[in-house]
């Protein structure tokens, strides 16, 4: 039996569904005055998919009775995917998404997320095992990055499965030294939590997965790295104070944090005076008070402190240092979306308040010299009186962008105070 009426049939219903979308979000396919169009990759994938795929299943089906652990830790993304686990872990549950790794098959391997959105992506099998695959689930982000290469966004009834219209998902895939797809990187959340930020996000995690991948020669590990997290330390101190580790929190007093800070900011060390210095300025604080406060963080942490000369032993990932690894590497994107606050923003120590600067002039610099205006628009976010930041949103912004009264009613705020 031929597959057009079904394929026709299925089409009008993605430009009945896609229309209603349209009106309430800025989406790409769109022609002016609000009518919807659809991409040929859709539709295409749509006429191959409709042969094994019915459009009314409720999930995906799963690879291996869902035990890929094995598959997992032999993969060659482990390791690259594990080294950023916890920058993925950050971006899902911030932004709340579902982020999910798969292998060349469309076979997912690794997700992360909050419990509410790893809790919805489950009932449809978006979890590891689960096969996403053209064959598999049709028409989605994964399928189509899996085919054509190439980074891919499917947004709500583009999906051919119906159970898949509430969801967004970007995804780009992963290329090894020789240019195989080794599989995806995916970011998928509701269609209302839909932002235009996110596809440009998976390229840059992508583009840190291969070059942690080719600059260990693709090679796959012979011996599984501990899994992320076993262990390691995440301080968030950006807007935030708070040191995790295996998902609990750290106990360790302000004076205390702000001494780990200042270790993951400055790897190469510091001596006792300087140290000092940059904890107390010219307070007269006792040398054994001193002492004490890195005594105890050294017990805390487990003795992941040099003596003498005061620097971290152990790596301890921290939300600071990202910011600024981004920003030498000229990554604008990442450095703003890692960049939550101030620095440690109560407190008073010479050392944090000289770096909290630091960090303050360079994303700002950062911004100002980009040219997308998407940058000068989420910094001016946590900037309302910052009126060249907005000034700089407005010489980007094209004459039809709705955005420019974002960024005019911030310039008219700015001005007035």
């Amino acid at each position: 039996m031929s597959q057009r009426p079904d394929l026709r049939q299925r089409r009008a219903v993605l430009e009945h569904e896609w229309s209603r979308w349209v009106p309430r979000l800025s989406v790409p396919g769109t022609r002016p005055g609000g009518t919807a169009t659809l991409r040929h990759e859709v539709t295409e994938s749509w006429a191959r998919s409709l042969g094994s795929v019915d459009p009314g299943r409720d999930s995906a089906p799963v690879t291996d009775g869902g035990r890929v652990h094995q598959r997992w830790t032999s993969s060659p993304l482990y390791r690259p995917v594990s080294a950023l686990a916890g920058e993925l872990h950050s971006i899902a549950e911030d932004a709340g998404f579902v982020t999910a790794v798969t292998d060349e098959s469309g076979t997912i391997l690794w997700t992360c997320g909050g419990p509410t959105m790893r809790r919805r992506a489950e009932r449809v099998n978006f979890a590891p095992g689960g096969r996403w695959d053209e064959q598999a689930m049709g028409t989605n982000a994964l399928s189509l990055a899996l085919r054509t290469g190439r980074p891919s966004s499917v947004f709500s009834a583009e999906h051919l499965v119906s159970a898949l219209h509430g969801w967004v998902c970007y995804c780009a895939p992963v290329h090894g030294r020789d240019g195989r797809v080794l599989g995806v990187l995916d970011l998928s959340t509701t269609w209302d939590r839909s932002h235009p930020l996110a596809m440009s996000t998976v390229r840059t995690l992508v583009s840190s997965i291969e070059a942690r991948l080719h600059g260990s020669g693709g090679v796959r590990p012979s011996a599984a790295p501990p899994e992320p997290g076993t262990g390691q330390l995440r301080l968030s101190c950006l807007g935030a104070e708070r040191a995790v580790r295996d998902g609990r929190q750290l106990q360790v007093r302000p004076r205390q944090l702000e001494i780990l800070v200042l270790l993951c900011l400055e790897p190469g060390g510091f001596s006792a005076e300087r140290l000092r210095a940059a904890l107390y300025g010219d307070r007269p604080v006792t040398s054994s008070t001193f002492k004490a406060e890195i005594s105890h963080l050294r017990r805390a942490l487990g003795g992941a402190i040099s003596p003498r000369h005061y620097a971290l032993t152990d790596p301890v990932s921290c939300d600071a240092a990202d910011v600024l690894r981004a920003l030498e590497q000229g990554d604008t994107d990442t450095a703003l979306r890692r960049y939550g606050g101030p620095l440690l923003p109560r407190s008073e120590a010479p050392g944090i308040e000289e770096w909290r600067t630091r960090l303050e002039v360079a994303v700002r610099d950062a911004v100002l010299a980009s040219i997308h205006p998407e940058h000068a628009l989420r910094y001016g976010e946590r900037a309302p009186y910052d009126a060249e930041v907005h000034e700089h949103a407005l010489r980007l912004l094209g004459p039809g962008d709705t955005r420019r009264a974002i960024a005019r009613g911030r310039l008219a705020t700015a001005l007035r105070g």
